[in-house]
């Protein structure tokens, strides 16, 4: 009898997870209730899920809103009623225009007003709903009672829940809990009560009780879960698609195999015959389609996924990963068990995504194309910061309650109750956003199943989550982007335009395996590679001297941190290097998983030991894995397959202890696995990264530059180039771009580097030389760019006018002359006489001033080397390219760091660092938490190190006992001592450890008081 139901998807005004709202109604005897979030349906589907599970009849609907202000109730009767409410709220969400008072002429849909702003003439559906605090107001009524209602809202449970309520609202409106009006919250009485005393509150009123049941039972919204809601055909029928995309495989084969090729035929036949009675073919030729296009505009893109799986995604070219040369299955992707729908990951360049998804909201139709959505939940710092506004906190107590553990807090009466409901809050949804990359292609109007809503990208989102959407049966595409494809893509284009070169990198038997490439691979030489490059896979590499595809798809599999954390990554390191040191588990294990020395490292090896091991069929393999995972929709499902796995151990003759170790291992690993053509597909991405960066080195370091680079800051991929043999120069006004430009093996920086210049600016100074050539003095500049005062300093700091000839002295004093009489603005005027011509001094300038201008405005210098700005002349007693050959010795290091990681222990906290020493080589080390308590690291910049040589698999770390930070030499811009000490102090109060690759030291940090460490480098 409750036809307004709350959960906490009504944003920021409801309390109720839908669970416990359901379990309360159990407890309170209800048989009949609506969901009526508050502008959405996010909740609707799971409701009726649960619902009819405890007999509950469920009714759906919309509490209208507009803002703060009630408007109406929509029930649906049916499927065409929720359908038109959605149509009417899309509208208003997309045009961002209020909601009418009144109700327009909806079909199949209950309306109820509040008694207090009831049109005076009702529709046919229409009802006036009466709450029971109301009741009384009914005495003496003279109105028909025949268009009345019960209306008991739910939005808590508790008084406690009330309060939250309330600073839920306070969030909502941005206002402070006590500046609350009564408009902006729900009333006290928004709770279940039992069925029985609902009906009391009306005992003197049977005709709003008959009435409401009579709403009740015109409300039949019955909604089919197991049918595809998906686009069906991609031409008009199941027969013609299957029969295009047969012919499109058998093409695809011939391409991909050549002729006569036995096993890749039967493949494909035993997939296109479970693609056809799973009718997954549109789905297959949409994705074709979509690819087909990215061609057609010379894009780039990788497959990856569980697709990969798939030979007809193979030879449709939606994945360029072989299943038969990595025996891959295919019920990993789709099996006639698997009811779920199959799942295309795939990845363009960041730059060329949004004409990917143009493409396909154009080809499909903005009506039956939307993104997934998403909750974005209230989590730990952003709760305590919302919380505690609301109840007033200045911002220095809000930034102690976000940065500290609860423990640390402070303890008084508020905070206590900010930290109580700030707690209550955790896993709350807080807005809605769009999926990252998951769309969704309907054969219907997608507005049949959920409003939509325009975020700022301006691609339509739905209401509801991937997971509801797989479980309305929804498949999703998903479109992503990656940095790493833009890096190959950006690359290719340099190459053909730096040195007259077409590469064609789609083609991977040129990259993938080459023997050059290989080498690299094997000296864990691979950074800017994607996938490749960070520490840890860098080490991983060296351990098991990588030289080939399959190790390196081995490889991306066990650097997952479940596979790592298992122990399993040191298995195989150890049995990779001794082959002949390990005992297989089991015959079954050396004749499935020989590749991987008998340690399950992919998904699809829990199939293989399901169907060779225990005689299960793939499908049912598949099962086991996805329930594993925790992907399995149903425990009784889970509970079937492994029943039947025991039952089938049996009949091939294995003892039950045997099975049960097995079954064991399976469970073990299962939880952390990684799918196999997931791992194949990041390894031929990185090969295609690494062959670039072999043998063009300089322009792949251009391509990661401009792409905003990948694991590291701009700096290490600069010093990557200049180690290929680039020449490294500052953003010039004639030579620059805005991104990073390449002539020959000359490396010009752009100007989005240059800190604190204007992205107008910077695109303007490139237009104007495009249009009427290059700058040929300050002043000819000046007249055709318009500058501030401020910009101009900073372009001639960092030597942007270098070509015309004069010092950087001379130009700020000309600048200076330039500007004497500029407005007020800073703008100057542009006059077009000739300018006179002043004779400028000859200013000494120290040779270190432009590295610490560079450092300033880049983050690091070109002119010289971080070591080249030390006080000392000391670089090292060893360098890293020979510390294989000190195992077990102490050495002493000079270097400069790159990174760190800070991995959590129940010692406490320890680091991995990544340093380059003199001769720009890359080495590791290792920090334990007690050693970190007497040697932190103490910012960027250069340290001496000492440190015992660990050599574990070909790949050597330094354990660090003692390090301290070298001093640079003065900054020379600051000829006042005192002032220059002010200025460093103030430095030394940022926060640099915000992230884990460490700022590049600003001239302001790099010789601090408290790095004058000279007791400690004597020690050291």
């Amino acid at each position: 009898m409750y036809l307004n139901c709350h959960s906490y998807h009504s944003l920021r005004y409801g309390t109720i997870p839908l669970d416990d709202l359901i379990d309360k109604a159990v407890r309170s005897g209800v048989t009949a209730m609506a969901l009526t979030d508050i502008n959405t349906v996010t909740g609707i589907y799971d409701f009726i899920t649960a619902c009819k599970n405890v007999a509950i009849k469920p009714l759906v609907g919309i509490d209208f809103r507009s803002g703060n202000d009630f408007r109406y109730i929509g029930l649906a009767k049916n499927t065409s009623g929720l359908a038109a409410m959605n149509r009417f709220l899309t509208h208003h969400n997309f045009k961002e225009i209020p909601l009418p008072k009144v109700a327009p002429e909806f079909e199949s849909v209950v309306i109820i007003y509040a008694f207090a702003n009831a049109p005076t003439e009702l529709k046919p559906n229409e009802y006036i709903g009466i709450r029971p605090e109301e009741v009384g107001k009914l005495f003496g009524y003279k109105g028909s009672l025949d268009k009345m209602v019960m209306l008991q809202p739910v939005t808590f449970r508790t008084k406690k829940e009330y309060q939250l309520h309330k600073i839920l609202r306070a969030i909502d409106n941005n206002i402070l809990l006590s500046k609350l009006g009564d408009s902006d919250i729900a009333t006290p009485y928004e709770v279940m009560v039992s069925e029985e005393r609902l009906l009391a509150a009306y005992k003197e009123y049977p005709q709003i009780i008959a009435n409401t049941q009579a709403v009740i039972d015109s409300c039949d919204f019955q909604f089919d879960f197991e049918s595809p809601k998906n686009k069906k055909y991609y031409t008009t029928s199941q027969e013609s698609d299957i029969a295009l995309l047969t012919t499109l495989a058998h093409q695809g084969m011939h391409w991909r195999y050549g002729k006569d090729h036995a096993a890749a035929l039967a493949r494909v036949q035993k997939e296109l015959k479970v693609i056809d009675e799973l009718q997954f073919s549109g789905y297959f030729l949409i994705t074709w389609d979509i690819i087909r296009y990215s061609n057609s505009r010379g894009f780039l893109h990788i497959g990856r996924g569980s697709g990969a799986n798939s030979i007809i995604a193979y030879c449709l070219g939606i994945t360029d990963i072989c299943p038969i040369e990595l025996d891959l299955y295919f019920e990993r992707f789709l099996n006639e068990n698997r009811k779920s729908p199959p799942d295309f990951d795939i990845d363009w360049s960041w730059q060329e995504r949004d004409v990917i998804l143009e493409y396909i909201f154009n080809r499909y139709g903005y009506e039956n194309v939307a993104f997934c959505g998403t909750n974005v939940e209230f989590k730990y710092r952003s709760i305590f910061r919302e919380v505690g506004k609301v109840f007033g906190l200045p911002k220095e107590e809000l930034d102690h309650l976000a940065k500290n553990p609860m423990r640390l807090q402070q303890s008084n009466s508020v905070v206590r109750e900010v930290q109580e409901y700030g707690m209550l809050l955790e896993k709350y949804p807080n807005q809605r956003s769009m999926h990252s990359c998951g769309i969704i292609i309907s054969e219907e109007p997608i507005t049949n199943y959920t409003p939509l809503e325009m975020p700022p990208k301006g691609f339509p989102i739905v209401l509801f989550d991937m997971h509801v959407a797989e479980s309305i049966g929804f498949e999703k595409f998903d479109i992503l982007s990656q940095r790493g494809i833009g890096h190959i893509d950006d690359t290719v284009k340099l190459v053909a335009k730096n040195r007259g070169i077409r590469i064609n990198i789609r083609d991977t038997s040129i990259s993938k395996n080459e023997a050059k490439a290989n080498t690299y691979l094997a000296k864990g030489n691979t950074i800017g590679c994607f996938y490749i490059e960070s520490p840890a896979m860098r080490g991983l590499l060296r351990r098991l001297k990588c030289d080939n595809y399959k190790t390196l798809v081995a490889a991306s599999s066990i650097i997952r941190p479940g596979v790592a954390k298992s122990g399993m990554m040191k298995e195989y390191i150890f049995r990779h290097n001794h082959p002949n040191q390990f005992e297989y588990f089991h015959k079954v294990f050396e004749e499935q998983l020989g590749e991987t020395y008998g340690i399950m490292v992919y998904q699809e090896d829990v199939i293989k030991i399901a169907l060779h091991f225990g005689g299960l069929p793939a499908a049912d393999g598949d099962i086991l894995r996805r329930a594993m995972s925790g992907k399995g929709r149903s425990l009784a499902a889970l509970q079937k397959v492994k029943d039947d796995f025991f039952v089938s151990c049996a009949k091939q003759g294995h003892t039950e202890t045997l099975s049960q170790e097995i079954y064991r291992q399976i469970e073990s690993f299962a939880g952390y696995s990684f799918c196999k053509a997931h791992s194949a597909s990041y390894a031929v991405e990185s090969y295609q990264s690494l062959y670039l960066k072999v043998y063009y080195p300089i322009e792949f370091m251009v391509a990661v530059i401009n792409n905003q680079g990948g694991f590291y800051r701009t700096e290490v991929y600069v010093h990557e180039a200049r180690m290929a043999g680039a020449s490294i120069h500052n953003p010039c006004v004639n030579k620059s771009e805005f991104t990073t430009t390449l002539y020959g093996e000359a490396v010009y920086l752009g100007f989005m580097h240059l800190q604190g210049l204007p992205v107008k600016l910077a695109e303007a100074i490139v237009k104007e030389r495009e249009r009427n050539g290059d700058y040929f003095s300050l002043e000819d500049f000046c007249n055709r760019v318009t500058i501030g005062l401020e910009s101009l300093k900073l372009l001639i700091f960092i030597g942007a006018f270098r070509e015309t000839g004069k010092t950087k002295n001379q130009l700020l004093i000309l600048a200076s002359l330039l500007f004497h009489s500029a407005p007020s603005d800073h703008q100057m005027l542009l006059l077009q006489e000739s300018v006179k011509e002043y004779q400028l001094p000859q200013l000494e300038r120290s040779r270190f001033e432009d590295a610490f201008d560079e450092i300033e405005l880049l983050g690091f210098p070109i002119s010289f080397t971080p070591f080249d700005l030390l006080q000392s002349t000391f670089r090292g007693d060893v360098m890293a390219q020979h510390l294989l050959q000190h195992h077990k010795k102490q050495v002493r290091m000079l270097a400069y760091l790159i990174s760190r990681k800070q991995v959590p222990t129940i010692r406490g906290t320890m680091y991995f660092g990544t340093w380059v020493d003199f001769e720009g080589t890359y080495f590791d080390t290792t920090h334990f938490p007690d050693n970190l308590l007497q040697y932190p690291f103490q910012g960027g910049g250069c340290y001496l190190l000492l440190g015992t040589v660990e050599v574990d698999y070909h790949f050597p770390t330094l354990t660090i006992l003692k390090m301290a930070k070298m001093p640079f030499v003065p900054d020379p811009r600051y000829s006042d001592a005192k002032d220059h000490q002010f200025l460093t102090q103030q430095r030394m109060r940022e926060d640099v450890s915000s992230t884990n690759r460490e700022p590049y030291p600003r001239a302001h940090e790099i010789h601090l008081p408290r790095y004058k460490m000279g007791n400690d480098l004597k020690e050291v």
